[in-house]
């Protein structure tokens, strides 16, 4: 799924880590529980100084019962090592974006069903009536969801011009290897996606292997993949989602009190954090459009865009969510 040099920061997130010595619990028989924690967000971005503040008030608040190690930087690997290395036991937990979250439960991609959900109160409401149908997802599948946390509006940024979709079959876009959505959004329009990981895309563009990629625009310029692209569409297809998860059974070793006092901190932080990114992704727009990226307005070809949106999301449904959970989220999204 930040967004602040070149590594993807909020919530978009590639970190991996290199831990020494055997897999293993966190918890020291004769110590505090220590949760390693892996993020793209470098340690001097906003995210990554939440991440700091969180740790703090955590062990604080548990009276060193417990305590977070982050790993921040993204130094290694995609959100797919990081989904291995919690199943590893090599680390506990990890903020993560869309792809990671898919990885996971593959229904939840149907919050980024394309044209679906495109702006933030949607979003928030959807995610309220559903909330707790998707923890016990995530609880299934050998994890917790601490808490939500997004990276902004989702739009198309490309190279060369662009305005229908047709414009993207000559081109070069980039989809993530580990997400069907945006994959299946170009197999609709006949485009041949360029399937990488994140940490591997801006040495594509500077090489040309990629010209086009999805991204918010506080994306776009903390990892300097804007410095290679010209035109950003002035409307979006989607919302970036994220969110932090923990392995089930690291989660279950704090004490009922202490899972309450992570799960509440790990919120207040997102908060915090959403706060930062509703406002920096509108001031980024801004940023781009001074700094010379064209805006290009789809709204000419609209039509044809939603055609698109509209048969990504029926020919995803029944492979990445079902039929009934796209309808109902469907309705929920229109109640905003």
């Amino acid at each position: 799924m930040s967004i602040w040099t070149r590594s993807f920061a909020i919530a978009l997130a590639i970190t991996a880590l290199f831990l020494p010595g055997e897999n293993h619990s966190s918890a020291a028989a004769d110590g505090p529980i220590v949760i390693r924690y892996a993020s793209l967000a470098p340690p001097s971005s906003a995210f990554g100084k939440i991440l700091k503040a969180w740790g703090r008030t955590f062990k604080k608040e548990t009276e060193g019962r417990a305590e977070l190690r982050f790993y921040t930087g993204g130094s290694q690997g995609d959100e797919r090592d990081f989904i291995r290395k919690i199943r590893a036991g090599q680390i506990d937990a990890a903020g993560i974006t869309t792809t990671g979250m898919g990885m996971v439960v593959r229904p939840i991609l149907v919050l980024t069903a394309p044209g679906l959900i495109t702006e933030m109160d949607q979003l928030v409401h959807v995610r309220k009536s559903l909330r707790q149908r998707f923890e016990e997802m995530f609880r299934s599948a050998g994890f917790e969801l601490l808490t939500w946390g997004d990276g902004g509006k989702n739009r198309l940024f490309s190279a060369k011009p662009f305005a229908r979709p047709s414009d993207l079959k000559s081109g070069r876009p980039w989809a993530w290897k580990d997400d069907p959505v945006f994959a299946g959004f170009l197999g609709v329009i006949g485009a041949n996606p360029v399937r990488v990981g994140a940490n591997e895309v801006y040495g594509g563009l500077q090489t040309r292997m990629i010209d086009t990629v999805p991204s918010s625009c506080i994306m776009a310029v903390a990892i300097q993949w804007y410095t290679k692209l010209n035109y950003m569409a002035k409307q979006n297809f989607n919302i970036l989602i994220g969110g932090s998860i923990i392995k089930k059974e690291v989660f279950d070793q704090l004490t009922p009190g202490d899972q309450r006092i992570l799960l509440d901190t790990a919120e207040r932080g997102a908060r915090a954090m959403d706060k930062i990114v509703l406002r920096d992704d509108g001031k980024a727009y801004r940023t781009l459009v001074e700094r010379g990226i064209s805006v290009v307005d789809l709204s000419p070809h609209q039509a044809e865009w939603d055609a698109v949106a509209k048969q990504a999301r029926q020919q995803l449904a029944g492979r990445v969510y079902s039929k009934s959970l796209l309808a109902e989220v469907t309705k929920l999204a229109s109640e905003n």
